[in-house]
């Protein structure tokens, strides 16, 4: 059924007419699709997040009813808590059909919706625009190098409505910066005296300046927040699935910069924590991962800085290809790129790799650290014949370290404070299962059946508190919804998801 465009819609349309009109009909003929996409996401959030407005739940002969604070109604189909291809094209709320998840929103008229639809319409433009960009048939013609794997990620977040929404970003940044839009991006470089900067790592003598510290910087935050004047230029960069970690185009490590706008859900700066901590975080990984036997490498970071300011910061970090060898015909590919390369569609092949990750990530967190293994952090080396062998995982900014079962391990523990460290298990468990199992392997899987498939590797390994508690509870996930109606509260908030290996 035809709509009208949105206000946002028509303002993508405008700005690809000034800067880019030969992707004004493929822009068109995406709308649908991405309707549907985002209602999606927005349904399965509906469906599953503790909303406070939702006061009940029923099935209905053709799916699902929410019942509304104030007697409202809202039905839609059966919700898959996994599903990752669009299944809904409208939902009715009292009777009347919604077919965009902006529109959806303002009708519901909840507390602070008004902002979140417009995210929503926003999401909606930018991933039509996200898929008028790419060439036909792409995903059936492998990758020639790394990064290009990393832009085979056009939808973004698998699960957030938002997963587009790129707020502060015109259409002609969208496709000059983002990674979908396979551009390269000139990084800039900021001159700061060494003085007034923290410094970890090995800050290399390329980056330093007769006694300044060289800071690279995305050209969007040169932009919108430093000003240009005070950027020099720097070299040219394919920006990776992360948008703000780029990797330089002569090669060498990649580059994580601060970006003072909200993707999706979060501001993407580098908090000074982040830079005071990496060289610790990064040399107790590298212990880490040799208990391991080679099934897990984690990237180093090679070096970080920041001027005291999350606004002016960056990253050094190992690309994830070293680990595979390239000459006998390995190579990396992301998990979130799994969907594009096609031998991962099949259940046995998605068994194996399901199987991999679960030892391999439940027993890191055994020992002591639970890492957030979403499809973005966490990569896998293929073989030549496209079997999953093991695993890199990048950015160890926001993992979390148990000291107790460290030491119950013998490890060392190492010497950091913070919001990395804690004992908490259901923190521990919230932040691996959030991310693996309702994030990378779900998405993976596509749907909650074949989760339920991939999932059942897990009654293979070895018993363990972690593991009883995956093969008997409901699985968390981060209530991004909630979260983003609900801006006066800090940090993440979570549902709980049907687990088919508990029975719900």
């Amino acid at each position: 059924m035809h709509l009208p465009p949105s206000a946002a819609e028509e303002a993508v349309a405008a700005g690809l007419a000034a800067v880019r009109p030969a992707l004004a009909t493929p822009y068109a003929a995406a709308l649908n699709g991405s309707r549907a996409a985002v209602l999606t996401r927005l349904w399965r959030a509906l469906a599953f997040e503790p909303l406070p407005w939702v006061v009940g739940r029923e099935a209905t002969p053709d799916g699902l009813a929410l019942l509304l604070a104030g007697g409202g109604r809202l039905e839609g189909p059966p919700a898959d808590p996994y599903a990752t291809r669009p299944y809904v094209d409208e939902l009715l709320l009292d009777g009347r059909a919604h077919r965009r998840a902006g529109q959806l929103v303002r009708a519901l008229g909840v507390p602070h919706g008004e902002g979140f639809a417009v995210e929503l319409d926003a999401s909606t433009a930018s991933l039509a625009l996200s898929r008028a960009g790419q060439p036909p048939a792409a995903e059936d013609h492998p990758a020639q190098v790394p990064w290009e794997w990393e832009q085979r990620v056009v939808d973004g977040h698998p699960y957030h409505p938002g997963c587009r929404s790129r707020p502060g970003f015109s259409v002609a940044e969208e496709l000059a910066y983002a990674p979908e839009h396979r551009p390269v991006v000139e990084l800039g470089l900021v001159s700061v005296r060494a003085e007034e900067c923290l410094v970890t790592g090995d800050w290399p003598a390329r980056l330093r300046d007769a006694g300044r510290i060289l800071v690279p910087v995305h050209p969007w935050q040169a932009a919108h927040v430093l000003g240009h004047e005070r950027v020099r230029t720097g070299s040219p960069a394919h920006p990776l699935m992360a948008l703000r970690t780029l990797a330089p185009a002569d090669g060498g490590p990649h580059v994580k910069t601060a970006l003072s706008a909200r993707l999706t859900s979060s501001v993407r700066d580098i908090s000074v924590y982040s830079i005071e901590t990496a060289a610790a975080v990064s040399a107790f990984a590298q212990h880490l991962a040799e208990r391991l036997d080679g099934r897990l490498h984690i990237t180093r970071t090679l070096g970080a800085v920041t001027a005291h300011s999350p606004d002016l910061a960056a990253v050094l970090r190992e690309p994830p290809e070293v680990y595979a060898d390239a000459a006998a015909g390995e190579r990396v590919l992301p998990v979130a790129a799994l969907a594009s390369y096609p031998p991962a569609r099949s259940a046995a092949w998605r068994a194996r790799f399901a199987r991999l990750v679960l030892s391999v990530c439940l027993r890191v967190l055994e020992l002591g650290v639970a890492l957030e293994a979403h499809g973005q952090n966490l990569l896998v080396v293929l073989s030549p014949a496209g079997e999953p062998l093991r695993l890199v995982y990048r950015d160890l900014a926001d993992i979390r370290i148990s000291p107790a079962r460290l030491r119950a391990h013998g490890l060392p523990v190492p010497a950091l404070s913070g919001r990395l460290v804690t004992d908490d298990v259901t923190v521990l468990r919230r932040k691996l299962f959030g991310s693996l199992l309702t994030g990378a392997l779900g998405a993976t899987a596509g749907s909650a059946g074949a989760f339920a498939e991939a999932l059942a590797e897990v009654t293979a390994l070895p018993s363990t508190a972690d593991t009883e508690a995956l093969l008997t509870g409901r699985l968390p996930t981060k209530a991004l919804t909630l979260m983003r109606l609900s801006p006066d509260v800090p940090g993440d908030q979570w549902a709980e998801l049907p687990n088919p290996l508990a029975g719900g």
